[in-house]
């Protein structure tokens, strides 16, 4: 015996594929109460007829519709009208699950992340496209501060007026009116660039700290919300070990190491960290795997409601991290 249903109704049919029983919802039929039952189907759930037609039929096997066992047989499928019903319940959920989607914090790291990354990219290769180009005509600019350079070009209508705030002589050979006009439009862009990516990062900042409290505290919001984007969300990064947390990032020399044999990393994205990049390259890997155990242990206080990590518990960490750089303050003695 098969026990076949859908959102709508149950039946009952014999080895044979001859219809037994049938049990069809008799409520009103709404949007709103298809997609209840649409959404009870998707998590699962069997419809109330089916529990009838148990009770009549213990032991019928229970099948939800398409299941490829199924024999071929006359199921009761809703009419026309009832499927242009349901079409629109269909719709219904799909937009509120996109919906819901929009308050998922992970989700929105991402996109913040991935944005970043990618302004950030463009805005660099801007940024040294404008410096060199500049250069060609005023090559005794020394740039030492690459934002204030960009400003400068985009304040300056002219060459003369840009020669005259960076205090240069200007040169024989000029920039014809309309390529310095290209010029000033490039640094002006430039400059917006920096701008929406400034804001962008404020976003990120914000988000991270209150998705990620104490990951934040410990690392910073942006190396948080990347860890936790390279997990793929909060609650995978509580569950992943520590040794994983340790090399995020280092997915490709990781592989390497396993094909080839190669010396493992000893850090990913966390070696972005001043922790571990500013300090002595033979105890870096020693700081890094304390810094991912403690990484672990405050992505499950933020992924489980506990108490988030203050000042005094990262300046424990920290206090572990100078005594790692006291007991190994002389690289080791290397094997003969």
């Amino acid at each position: 015996m098969w026990l076949w249903y859908d959102w709508r109704a149950a039946a009952i049919a014999d080895a044979h594929g001859n219809i037994v029983d049938i049990a069809s919802w008799d409520g009103h039929m709404t949007e709103h109460a298809i997609v209840q039952r649409l959404s009870q189907v998707e998590q699962g759930i069997a419809i109330p007829e089916v529990q009838v037609l148990l009770n009549r039929f213990p032991e019928a096997k229970v099948c939800l519709h398409g299941d490829p066992e199924l024999p071929e047989a006359d199921w009761p499928f809703p009419d026309d009208e009832a499927q242009e019903m349901a079409d629109k319940a269909a719709l219904r959920m799909a937009i509120e699950g996109v919906q819901r989607s929009a308050s998922d914090p992970d989700r929105r790291l991402e996109h913040l992340v991935r944005g970043s990354d990618e302004l950030r990219a463009s805005h660099l290769t801007m940024e040294a496209r404008l410096i060199e180009w500049a250069g060609l005509f005023f090559p005794m600019a020394v740039v030492t501060d690459r934002q204030a350079f960009v400003a400068c070009v985009a304040q300056s209508e002219t060459p003369a007026d840009f020669a005259q705030r960076m205090e240069l002589v200007l040169p024989q050979e000029q920039p014809s009116p309309s390529e310095w006009a290209s010029i000033h439009e490039w640094a002006a862009d430039t400059s917006q660039a920096q701008s929406r990516l400034d804001r962008l990062e404020h976003a990120l900042r914000l988000l991270a700290s209150e998705h990620l409290p104490s990951v934040t505290a410990l690392l910073g919001p942006l190396l948080a919300a990347r860890l936790c984007v390279e997990a793929h969300g909060l609650q995978r990064l509580a569950r992943l070990p520590s040794g994983t947390v340790q090399i995020l990032g280092a997915e490709k020399a990781f592989f390497h190491h396993l094909k080839t044999g190669a010396p493992s990393p000893k850090h990913g994205h966390i070696f972005m960290h001043p922790w571990i990049s500013r300090s002595p390259r033979w105890v870096r890997g020693k700081i890094s795997r304390m810094l991912a155990g403690k990484i672990s242990i405050a992505a499950k206080i933020d992924a489980f409601d506990g108490t988030p990590w203050g000042d005094e518990d990262v300046a424990k960490v920290e206090a572990r991290v100078e005594a790692l750089l006291e007991t190994h303050k002389q690289p080791p003695a290397r094997r003969r």
